[in-house]
């Protein structure tokens, strides 16, 4: 059985942006959390392409991007 889940009902994703985000400047990241699934995007393009990554992957990345 294939669920196909319509936009109406459809939780919309809380993005959060990335607190060295800045209006002018090129660190522009939003992150959200969906079940079974960490989204990224480009905040200056929000409606651009999404990376789609599983939790144990995210949590594999956080440490390298704590270090920058």
């Amino acid at each position: 059985m294939i669920h196909k889940t319509s936009r109406e009902n459809a939780t919309a994703p809380e993005w959060i942006k990335s607190s060295y985000s800045t209006p002018d400047g090129p660190d522009c990241v939003e992150v959200a959390a969906v079940p079974g699934r960490i989204l990224v995007r480009d905040s200056k393009n929000p409606d651009g392409h999404r990376l789609a990554l599983t939790p144990t992957t995210w949590a594999a990345f956080l440490p390298y991007v704590s270090e920058r």
